[in-house]
């Protein structure tokens, strides 16, 4: 039998199939709803034929990849950040879409997504929902800081809003009953969150461990129990990021811009990478700053030449870094190689060198 290749084009609620041969002739295209059991009947006929499918990283692909997989198909997960396709179509469709992946596998240059295990899924997005939380709460403080700020003209913390009595608290907003309304529904909300959040975390530390390989990772300043436990879930398997250079730009802590001659072109998509490994070294190095002499000498080093928002994406940026090496060689975190002064094999940045262990063996 000859070898077929299928692209899918996913959608919410239906998908574009195309199968080919090696010969790019289309032997079968159809839109099917997205029920695994019609998908699996109408694919039948050319299971055996089939050599490679694949399907682009959407936000639903779970329960297409795990149905495909389990019936022995040969699924591959695409990155469609890495996919350039053909601009000058005069009619592009998802039917194109499905045959442009098709036709990268039968070529073998299909940029490929990193299929996470299904047992550690649902965990990894529980600490995720847990995140949407601590943002939401944040946001919350702040607009409540911002009320005050705006009708009393005092910056004033969460904590001393807190222990303000209701009279204390009518003086200061001169009575103003919508404002007082105001401030206890958002305080109310405030409570409501941190409940949940220790819900949430409650409900993983019951069931989430740090394996062995990731238990190093609370030797770096900054990162508890909560933030080793999304790194670790975040990242996966530390050994598919082949060096540090894959590793911190997945993390969204490399520079994203485009130079040529000396000259910057334009500003690459900065939002290529795992936004939940950025928000957790940004967390580590906030509460590194606080406990971490090297951490803090170099974010004052950095706020003073730049602003505080750069400093601390540059911290952050070393720990991803670090984290690489705690990660890759079972090292614990050396604070004394923070500031520089060595060299990786992988350099990114001379702001960035020397960060743990220094050097790797060999040449």
């Amino acid at each position: 039998m000859k070898a077929l290749y299928c692209g899918i084009d996913l959608h919410a609620s239906s998908g574009t199939y195309v199968v080919t041969d090696q010969h790019d002739h289309i032997v079968f295209k159809k839109r099917l709803p997205n029920e695994l059991p019609v998908v699996l009947e109408a694919l039948q006929p050319f299971q055996q034929g089939i050599k490679a499918m694949a399907v682009e990283s959407t936000f639903n692909w779970y329960w297409l990849v795990d149905g495909l997989a389990e019936q022995g198909y040969p699924i591959r997960l695409a990155n469609p950040a890495a996919m350039e396709p053909y601009e000058g179509l005069k009619d592009a469709n998802d039917r194109t879409d499905a045959l442009f992946l098709a036709q990268l596998l039968r070529l073998g240059i299909l940029p490929e997504g990193y299929i996470y295990p299904k047992a550690d899924r649902p965990v990894r997005d529980l600490l995720r929902r847990r995140m949407r939380l601590v943002q939401q709460r944040t946001a919350t403080i702040l607009s409540l800081q911002a009320l005050f700020t705006r009708h009393t003209g005092h910056n004033l913390s969460l904590r001393t809003i807190v222990r303000f009595s209701g009279s204390e608290r009518a003086a200061l907003l001169q009575d103003d009953a919508f404002l007082l309304f105001t401030v206890q529904e958002q305080m109310d909300l405030i409570a409501l969150l941190t409940a949940k959040i220790k819900r949430f975390e409650a409900t993983v530390l019951e069931t989430a461990r740090l394996k062995p390989s990731f238990e190093i990772l609370l030797s770096i300043p900054g990162v508890g129990t909560i933030l080793a436990l999304t790194i670790m879930l975040e990242t996966g398997d530390i050994h598919r990021f082949k060096k540090v250079g894959n590793y911190t730009p997945y993390c969204r802590c490399a520079r994203a811009k485009h130079t040529s001659a000396g000259k910057v072109k334009k500003s690459n998509n900065r939002k290529n990478g795992n936004k939940y490994l950025s928000w957790a070294f940004v967390e580590a190095v906030h509460h590194a700053i606080r406990c971490c002499p090297p951490a803090q000498r170099f974010y004052r080093r950095k706020r003073a030449q730049r602003n505080g928002a750069v400093a601390t994406k540059a911290l952050a940026s070393k720990w991803s870094k670090a984290a690489y090496y705690v990660m890759k060689r079972q090292v614990p975190f050396d604070s004394k190689k923070v500031a520089g002064g060595g060299r990786t094999d992988e350099r990114v940045g001379s702001d960035h060198a020397g960060l743990i262990g220094g050097p790797p063996p060999g040449p």
